[in-house]
């Protein structure tokens, strides 16, 4: 009896082989180790390289492993990855039999993204801290997971030729470390040791103070600068991105030393702690709160401040007046080393870390320049010779409602691209001349520059320029048209004007981008308009008017000036901006109220001044109209006695904000703005302070304190946006709201809007990707300027 028939062999599938490729923030991440080890995991042959667009590979094997592999490329990515695209084509089989890892491929245009700079990755802060690891107390130790990127980048593909590092070449160890696939410094790019890495040195200031700072001859440069700072002295330590000044914050005369040098006038410091364990008890910390910190992009965080005791406090000095204390914690070794390693002598456990600059001049990165220019703030430089190609100022972010809410978009961010919600043309955005930032765009991708400066110094006009062009160099986009804003002044304009080589500038104006740029990042399309609330201090309006308190019926191809602030004279200009009493001196004059002189804003006008400036509010002399909604900060702060000078921008603002935050929580009284309909013939809704400033000027009289009075104001301002937001909505049947300009960082007033307007059912869109300041400015252009091009138009 025969048995059955042997079963029939199954032929295994043909080999498959696929070209894949992958677009985002794919370099400088450890992406082909990554996909060497997943193509080989998988049983895949084939290759792997980077190019100027992004990384190309090529599998191959059995059907289903390919599937998987194209699969898990998003899903698995390194921690700095961020993949935006996935293609793959078929292509016929080979015969590979090993994966492999090939040179870059150079040519064509940039189409990948440079990933940011990030923080010392936990693995290497343990070789750090390690005695018996190669790099231990190494201050550039990093891998594929963590260090410097965009500011070493000097062009694509991302390899170590086309950064800074290029001048180091790689010792033995570390050559094998960068060739082994299952070594996390796998094509790390930045990759050293002792042996062949960047070297520190350490320079003193010559007693006399004339002559080049002097070498000082130690073995270790960390350790003297840690004595120096203890000492009280003013160190300039060079970072990621440029130079800092540093100083002991717990050391009150150093402080004000470097507030005196610096001429920073009283704007906080930031400052820079250890860990976590070393401000907790001088500031609220919630979960977000604690992730930015302790993340890898590790920025300066604003943080609520509290009285909880501790010993270890910073001066007073160090933020004055203000609500808020910036902290971050180190993110570079450099900095682990100079707050102090475990087992390390005692030395500045908290130390203000500000910008390497005299204030209003860009950031310093060259080591000759920050010899000359730092010779007058800094007593000695701990420096070193690895390049810095790209100034990247230190981000700036405070949490609203649990939400991060970017006040300055730099290192950690830049230049990460924001997705658009629509497709746009090539263009190139200049923003504003406050608080300047590029953004180059083309499809639905915009890459925006690091916060560059105010553009009032020729240095920081140069540094426009060459961030302008570096934009180019890392990005696929020739910009085919210019963007800028309406004002007529404005140095970025002109800019745009003079570089325009043919190309069509557009110009957008000023709040109509603040809105788009809160439209954009909130992923709207523009196919339904927003009700947009605009608060800052400055912006061109259509009529030649400072606008600035403006509610408008916004989408990316127009808008509707739906209401403003009544208008008030601007004595003067920058000298009301600078000096809050002028602007109540005008408010008080355009709502009819006396300005008694026992009202604290008459009283810190010199009496010289006053006759003058009485003379130029009655004669409209050098006063242009504004409907500014920070100025009306300005003079509300001035009023109630908390801010009379400003020595920085926004000074007024910030201390009624912090004001405020005192008052008791069982008052609930509020001021109230009068609306004034628009006229028969049409026009917007008018917001007359008059009623606030009476009310202010009642409570004053009554012996009512600034803290109480700061409070109603700011739910006056609250109330207001409400009922011009239902007013809106009644009219135009409109019921999203977004609110943006630099008024907006008060989160104070941000969270009561918000919370106001979605009690009454609006969606609410606020930033979280740009600032809602200028620093935002420029996205909004670009999607402007964008659908006007679109439509024929000029916006």
């Amino acid at each position: 009896m025969s048995g059955p028939p042997p079963p029939r062999a199954v032929a295994a599938p043909a080999p498959l082989r696929r070209k894949v490729s992958v677009h985002g923030v794919v370099q400088g991440v450890g992406f082909r180790p990554y996909l060497h080890a997943l193509a080989t995991g998988l049983g895949l042959s084939g290759q792997v390289t980077n190019t100027p667009e992004g990384v190309l590979a090529e599998v191959e094997g059995d059907p289903e492993a390919v599937a998987r592999f194209c699969d898990r490329i998003a899903l698995d990515a390194p921690p700095l990855a961020r993949v935006e695209d996935v293609r793959y084509e078929e292509m016929p089989a080979t015969g590979d039999t090993a994966f492999t890892i090939l040179a870059s491929r150079t040519g064509g245009p940039a189409g990948t993204s440079i990933p940011p700079d990030t923080a010392t990755c936990a693995a290497c802060l343990s070789e750090l801290a390690d005695p018996a690891d190669r790099r231990h107390r190494h201050p550039f130790v990093n891998c594929t997971h963590c260090g410097p990127r965009f500011t070493i980048v000097t062009g694509l593909p991302y390899d170590r030729p086309h950064t800074t590092m290029a001048g180091f070449p790689m010792c033995p160890d570390c050559a094998r470390e960068y060739a082994d696939p299952a070594d996390r410094r796998f094509h790390a790019q930045p990759v050293a040791c002792p042996a062949c890495g960047p070297r520190l040195r350490l320079l003193l200031r010559r007693p006399d103070g004339d002559g080049p700072p002097r070498p000082v001859a130690t073995a270790d440069p960390v350790a003297e600068a840690r004595a120096l700072l203890a000492d009280g002295a003013i160190v300039a330590v060079k970072g990621l991105g440029g130079y800092h000044l540093a100083c002991d914050a717990t050391d009150p005369a150093a402080v004000a030393l470097l507030r005196h040098r610096k001429g920073r006038g009283d704007k906080p410091f930031a400052v820079m702690a250890r860990g976590v364990d070393d401000i907790e008890h001088l500031v609220r910390l919630g979960p977000t709160e604690r992730s930015l910190l302790t993340g890898g992009t590790r920025p300066i965080v604003l943080l609520r401040r509290r009285t909880a005791p501790g010993a270890l406090r910073p001066a007073e000095a160090v933020a004055p007046g203000s609500p808020d204390l910036g902290v971050m914690l180190p993110y570079t070794p450099l900095h682990h080393l100079l707050l102090g390693l475990p087992g390390d002598a005692e030395g500045p456990r908290l130390l203000v870390m500000t910008s390497g600059n005299v204030s209003g001049e860009p950031l310093v990165t060259d080591d000759e320049e920050a010899l000359s220019r730092l010779a007058h703030l800094a007593d000695a430089w701990l420096t070193h010779d690895r390049p810095i190609h790209v100034p990247c100022d230190d981000s700036v972010v405070r949490v609203c409602d649990g939400e991060p809410l970017i006040v300055r978009r730099a290192r950690g961010w830049a230049p990460l691209p924001v997705t658009l919600p629509v497709s746009v043309r090539a263009a190139l955005a200049v923003g504003g001349d406050l608080k300047s930032v590029l953004c180059l765009g083309e499809g639905r991708r915009a890459w925006l520059s690091a916060h560059i400066g105010d553009m009032d110094d020729l240095a920081t006009q140069r540094a426009f320029e060459r961030a302008a062009a570096h934009l180019e160099s890392i990005t696929p986009v020739r910009p085919e048209m210019l963007v800028a804003d309406r004002h007529p002044g404005y140095r970025s304009a002109r800019w745009a004007v003079r570089n325009a080589a043919g190309r069509p500038v557009v110009q957008v104006q000023h709040h109509h981008a603040h809105v788009a740029a809160a439209m954009a990042e909130n992923g709207r399309d523009g196919s339904r308009p927003v009700i947009g609330v605009a608060f800052d201090g400055t912006g061109y309006g259509d009529d030649g008017a400072v606008w600035g308190g403006e509610v408008l019926l916004a989408d990316y191809d127009g808008f509707t000036r739906f209401g403003h602030l009544a208008y008030v004279p601007l004595p003067g200009s920058d000298a009301a901006v600078q000096r809050p009493y002028r602007m109540a001196l005008a408010h008080l004059r355009a709502a009819g109220l006396d300005r008694s002189d026992r009202l604290a804003c008459t009283a810190a006008c010199p009496p010289d001044e006053l006759r003058v400036l009485e003379r130029q509010l009655e004669r409209n002399l050098n006063c242009v109209p504004t409907s500014s909604m920070g100025r009306l900060f300005d003079a509300v702060s001035s009023l109630a006695g908390v801010c009379q000078r400003a020595g920085y921008e926004a000074q007024a603002a910030v201390e009624l904000e912090a004001a405020a935050l005192r008052a008791p929580a069982d008052d609930t009284t509020a001021y109230a703005f009068a609306l004034r309909p628009a006229r028969p013939g049409g026009g917007p809704v008018q917001a007359d302070p008059a009623p606030v400033l009476a009310a202010v000027v009642d409570d004053l009289r009554a012996g009512v304190g600034p803290a109480l009075i700061a409070a109603r104001f700011h739910r006056a301002v609250t109330g207001l946006v409400h009922r011009l937001c239902v007013l809106a909505r009644e009219r135009h049947g409109l019921d999203t709201v977004a609110l943006t300009g630099g008024v907006f960082l008060n989160s104070l007033l941000s969270s009561g809007c918000s919370r106001a307007l979605e009690a009454d059912g609006f969606t609410v869109l606020r930033h979280h990707l740009v600032p809602p300041g200028d620093g935002g400015l420029a996205l909004g252009q670009l999607m402007v300027a964008a659908r006007a091009e679109e439509n024929g138009e000029r916006p």
